[in-house]
C-alpha cells in the first residue's frame, strides 16, 4: 500500500542524490569559484608575456611553473573575492546562484581554500620561477582581492584600481621569462590596462540595475545622463589604437603586428561607436564580444610577429 499524505494526496518519493552526483555538484561549485573562463584568458596573457620576455631562450619548463603558480594565485583571488562579496552577490540576479550566496558552500571553507591557493601560488612562484614574479603576483593578489573588492562599495574609482591587477598577467609572464621591468613590460601592461575600460563599461552597463541593487559604486550609474558611457568607451578605444602600436616601438614586433593592431582597433572602435550611438543591452553585448575577440587575437598576432622577427 502506498503511503498517504496528510492532505489525502499520494506523496511522491523523491530519490536521494547519489554520492557521485553530490561529488560532481560540489566539484562544479568549486570550479565556478575560480571563474575558469577568466582564468583561461589570464593564462593566455601570461603565456604571451613569457614568450615575449624570454626572447630566443624559450623553454617550456619555466612557462609551466609560471602558469601553475599564477593559476593558483588567480584562483585564490577569485575565491576570496566571492567570499567578500557573498552578501552583495545575493542581491544581484546574475550572481545570486553562485555557490556562496546560494548556500551550497561554507564561507569560511571558501576563505581558507582561497587564501591557501593564493599564498601557495606566490610561494610556488618564488621557489620555482623567480622572486620578481612572486612579488608582482603577491601585489596583484592584494590589489584585486583586498583593495579593488572593497572599493566597489565606496567609489567608482574601483574600476581604475581593478584595471591594475587586470593588466598584470603579461607582466608576470614577462618577468618569468627573464625580462626586466622596462619599456617592453610597460607596453604590455598599458595595452591590457586600457583594453579593460570599454570591456568593463559594457559589462557594467548591462548589469547596472544589478549593481545599483547591491549598492556597488560601479560606472555607469543608474540614472546618469544618456550617452556618457558610450562616449567614454569611444574615447578609450581611440586612445587604445595608437597605444597598441607601442610594442612595435619597443622592438617586440614588426609591421605584421601593426597591421593586426590597426584592424582589431578599428573593429573595437566600431563596436564602441555603435554602442555610443544607441546604448542598449544588445549593443553593449556586441561591444563585450568585440573586447573578448580583440585581446586574444592581438596577443597572438604580437607573439607570432615577434617570433617571425627572431627567426
Amino acid at each position: 500500500m502506498r503511503p498517504i499524505a496528510a492532505s489525502g494526496t499520494c506523496a511522491a518519493a523523491v530519490p536521494a542524490p547519489s554520492p557521485a552526483s553530490l561529488a560532481l555538484s560540489r566539484l562544479a561549485d568549486y570550479t565556478g569559484l575560480f571563474k575558469p573562463r577568466i582564468l583561461v584568458l589570464i593564462l593566455l596573457a601570461v603565456s604571451a608575456g613569457y614568450t615575449l620576455g624570454c626572447a630566443d631562450r624559450w623553454d617550456f619548463s619555466p612557462l609551466w611553473h609560471t602558469l601553475a603558480g599564477v593559476a593558483l594565485v588567480a584562483a585564490g583571488s577569485s575565491a576570496l573575492n566571492q567570499f567578500v562579496e557573498r552578501r552583495t552577490d545575493a542581491r544581484m540576479h546574475r550572481t545570486a546562484q553562485r555557490p556562496l550566496p546560494a548556500g551550497r558552500l561554507n564561507p569560511w571553507e571558501v576563505f581558507s581554500l582561497g587564501l591557501a591557493a593564493a599564498l601557495g601560488g606566490v610561494a610556488y612562484l618564488a621557489v620555482c620561477v623567480n622572486s620578481a614574479t612572486a612579488i608582482l603576483a603577491a601585489a596583484t593578489f592584494v590589489l584585486y582581492a583586498l583593495v579593488y573588492t572593497f572599493l566597489k562599495r565606496w567609489t567608482s574609482l574601483c574600476t581604475a584600481v581593478g584595471a591594475i591587477p587586470g593588466a598584470m598577467p603579461p607582466v608576470l609572464g614577462w618577468t618569468a621569462g627573464g625580462g626586466s621591468l622596462d619599456g617592453g613590460a610597460f607596453s604590455l601592461f598599458a595595452l591590457l590596462f586600457l583594453w579593460q575600460f570599454p570591456h568593463f563599461l559594457a559589462i557594467a552597463w548591462i548589469y547596472k540595475d544589478d549593481y545599483a541593487r547591491a549598492g556597488l559604486k560601479m560606472l555607469p550609474f543608474r540614472g546618469e545622463a544618456p550617452g556618457v558611457t558610450g562616449i567614454l568607451t569611444v574615447g578609450y578605444c581611440l586612445v587604445l589604437i595608437p597605444l597598441s602600436l607601442y610594442p612595435k616601438a619597443c622592438g617586440l614586433a614588426g609591421v605584421g603586428y601593426v597591421a593586426a593592431a590597426l584592424i582589431l582597433g578599428a573593429v573595437y572602435l566600431l563596436a564602441a561607436v555603435r554602442f555610443a550611438a544607441r546604448e542598449s543591452a544588445a549593443s553593449a553585448r556586441q561591444l563585450l564580444a568585440a573586447s573578448l575577440v580583440y585581446l586574444p587575437v592581438l596577443l597572438s598576432a604580437l607573439v607570432w610577429d615577434h617570433w617571425r622577427l627572431l627567426s
